[in-house]
């Protein structure tokens, strides 16, 4: 038997030991444990259940969504995501938040992930604190305020003893109070020492954002939403990024980043890491690269700019690209869209499958109401342009809006015989 499987096994017996009222040997189980398993009892916490449907039905779902929206630790969310999610989401382990109650405000993982832990309802809006569920690692953590791990029988409910989960607490840098949890919940995996000290550095991490950033967390309005942004990429070589309150100003962005801020604006319902990557690259990109890449930007730009599974973007986003879009939509006058578009910039310049094909979406929205419309000026101007220099309709369209004898008919005239020649229409 291996040492794990030992260690386990005297655990076990630890456990049904001391349910039937015999103190365990000291060295049977850690203190930490005992003394959980004890207040357990003495809370009266039902052993056979894991965490009790009432616990989750106190708040009707409006209500604890209104109150997770304007919890603290949400603000923090997005971090927590790009430090620990993005990498360890497809390994069957689930990434939960709770408040300062144990009450569980986020559980995000893979799907089937998510489903499993369901069954021993850890779900969003439960309360998985040591005084309902019993032993536990998030709701450990909160009472003796330290990062720990529980392993297999060291739940003290029953249904839980297939898990194992690592969790430390939050503080507020400012009053040293503690906001809430993150945990780390699963199988075996999760039983290994560099699951807690994962946790613990994501925890590190995170208050150090916090403190760097001076944020009084007693204070909701602190964590109200963020501001709007604004993304320039059709003025050039440059690509750059405000976003409103942003104390640092303009920023100027890689054009990898300006690619993922305009694809994730071109599909708010998100993107996969996997439809990211084929976006992004005719090769698809590595995973690896992508997840790099996001963390990279929100180290950049904000840890709260872009969400995890799906990414998508958590700030209203305009660019001089939605904006010539629905310029174009909305039936604007086409001179100066025509101007805007001749610059090309990010959307000429990048090999980007995504952005090609955004490109190619803009100019044909720009062509077709060029055509249908027939002002001869706004013709000319697309047949002047790098997009229209070529295009047979448009020539045509000018040469029947003209009259005959006209000098521009006649040159118009001359375009369609080179183009028929040209491409052998």
């Amino acid at each position: 038997m291996s040492d794990s499987a030992s260690a386990s096994s005297r655990v076990r017996r630890a456990y049904e030991d001391f349910l039937t009222g015999i103190t365990p040997p000291a060295d049977s189980v850690r203190s930490v444990v005992r003394d959980s398993w004890v207040r357990s009892v003495t809370r009266g916490v039902n052993p056979n259940v894991s965490a009790p449907e009432s616990a989750t039905a106190s708040m009707t779902a409006a209500e604890f969504a209104e109150y997770r929206d304007a919890h603290p630790i949400t603000a923090v969310r997005p971090l927590v995501q790009s430090l620990m999610l993005d990498d360890i989401a497809d390994s069957g382990v689930v990434v939960a938040l709770t408040d300062q109650a144990g009450r569980l405000l986020w559980v995000e993982g893979a799907t089937d992930a998510r489903d499993k832990a369901a069954n021993i309802n850890f779900v969003e809006g439960s309360l998985w604190s040591e005084e309902v569920a019993g032993t536990n690692a998030p709701g450990l953590a909160l009472a003796v305020d330290r990062g720990v791990q529980v392993v297999g029988p060291e739940h003290f409910a029953g249904p839980v003893q297939e898990w194992s989960c690592a969790a430390a607490p939050v503080h507020d840098p400012i009053t040293g109070h503690v906001i809430g949890v993150v945990d780390v919940t699963g199988g075996r995996e999760v039983a290994a020492p560099f699951a807690l000290a994962a946790v613990r550095s994501v925890v590190a991490a995170v208050e150090r954002e916090i403190r760097s950033r001076a944020v009084d967390l007693a204070d909701p309005a602190t964590f109200a939403a963020p501001g709007g942004a604004r993304l320039t990429v059709l003025a050039g070589n440059t690509h750059r990024w405000r976003r409103e309150g942003d104390a640092s100003g303009e920023r100027t962005l890689s054009r990898r980043h300006a690619e993922i801020l305009l694809l994730l604006q071109a599909y708010p319902e998100g993107l996969s890491t996997e439809q990211l990557a084929t976006l992004l690259a005719e090769e698809s990109l590595d995973p690896v690269t992508v997840r790099a890449e996001i963390s990279r930007l929100r180290r950049d730009l904000g840890t709260d700019v872009v969400e995890s599974r799906p990414y998508r973007l958590t700030v209203d986003l305009v660019s001089d690209v939605s904006e010539i879009r629905d310029r174009v939509a909305g039936g604007d006058e086409l001179g100066s869209v025509i101007d805007e578009l001749g610059r090309g910039g990010l959307l000429a310049e990048s090999a980007a499958p995504g952005i090609a094909e955004l490109f190619e979406e803009i100019r044909e929205d720009v062509r077709s109401r060029v055509i249908a419309e027939g002002d001869v000026s706004v013709l000319r101007k697309w047949t002047s342009s790098a997009h229209g220099r070529d295009d047979l309709a448009a020539w045509r369209r000018i040469e029947h809006r003209l009259a005959p004898g006209h000098p521009d008919r006649v040159l118009a005239g001359g375009r369609i015989r080179l183009l028929d020649k040209r491409y052998g229409v």
